[in-house]
């Protein structure tokens, strides 16, 4: 039976927010140390301009919920769905994490360690929903980038601030 357009409009609505809800979780751990610990710190040449964060994010999530969406199209009988969505999730918790550990517990090396393990969870999750839609494969594609220059700017920030 097809659904009724409200209701596909709903789930995607849903899975949008369920991305914006990783960002809600990291930005409540990333907002009371972005003009206090975060200032402190020694930064490499190609840190980003604070105003830069918040619309890249908000960007990348919304396209995170049009690719699961993508995904879940494609039928949740379907085991393939429900693995690809699965690592989705799994993605998603690794990201918020990473807040928890680079401004909330102010843990470069481990939040270091902990986007490395996301970067590869991301990579497994693009792999995974190419079996099932290629475009939401692609959608995929600006948030593993940015993951990666994170992850560099991460790696930078704990050398250019770990003691001597």
């Amino acid at each position: 039976m097809r659904q009724p357009i409200w209701k596909k409009i709903l789930i995607l609505i849903g899975f949008i927010l369920l991305s914006q809800l990783a960002g809600l979780i990291g930005s409540l751990f990333t907002a009371p140390s972005v003009d206090t610990w975060y200032t402190t710190l020694q930064k490499p040449s190609f840190t980003p301009p604070g105003w830069l964060f918040a619309p890249v994010w908000t960007t990348l999530y919304i396209l995170m919920g049009i690719s699961a969406f993508i995904v879940w199209r494609k039928g949740w009988k379907n085991p393939l769905v429900k693995w690809a969505l699965g690592i989705f999730l799994f993605q998603l918790i690794l990201n918020a994490l990473w807040s928890v550990l680079f401004f909330g517990l102010k843990q470069p090396l481990i939040a270091f360690g902990e986007i490395v393990l996301l970067w590869l969870a991301v990579g497994v999750m693009i792999f995974n929903f190419h079996k099932v839609s290629r475009w939401a494969a692609y959608l995929q594609f600006p948030y593993i980038l940015w993951v990666t220059f994170a992850a560099l700017l991460n790696g930078f920030l704990w050398i250019l601030n770990s003691a001597p």
